[in-house]
């Protein structure tokens, strides 16, 4: 088993590196369909599985076809990790989309049109906010 320090520092390379591929050695044409960048790396404490996760900008049909290009990459993706990372196994490659970007613009719209119906109606919203001051100040 590997230390946590060594699992992130692990993690964080990997990061780095499929980045880089994703820039210019991947050739998959559907990779390039959505915008993609990995978000997040998750390495098993044995070093031996690594769950990629990646974010993919663009339509869900890009998406899709981005996801079966990186699934398809994930041998060319694992052997060049073997080659650019010093480990004594290298470690199985999983693609995982990350909508994790999408989630939080969904709950920032739904802020933002909370915030413009307070302003058109704040006769609405005026007596929550007394109660809230009230139960604050006791």
């Amino acid at each position: 088993m590997a230390t946590d320090r060594r699992v992130a520092r692990v993690a964080e390379q990997i990061k780095r590196e499929v980045s880089l591929m994703l820039i210019s050695d991947i050739k998959d044409d559907r990779v390039g369909a959505g915008m993609v960048s990995v978000t997040d790396v998750n390495v098993s404490n044995d070093l031996q599985h690594a769950k990629i996760f990646v974010s993919i900008y663009g339509t869900p049909e890009a998406k899709a076809e981005t996801m079966a290009g990186l699934r398809s990459a994930t041998g060319f993706v694992r052997s060049e990790l073997g080659q650019r990372i010093r480990l004594r196994r290298t470690p199985e490659v999983v693609f995982l989309e990350d909508d994790s970007i999408e989630r939080g613009n969904r709950v920032l719209s739904l802020l933002n049109q909370l915030n413009r119906e307070r302003e058109e109606h704040p006769r609405h919203f005026s007596d929550a906010d007394e109660w809230v001051e009230e139960e604050t100040t006791e």
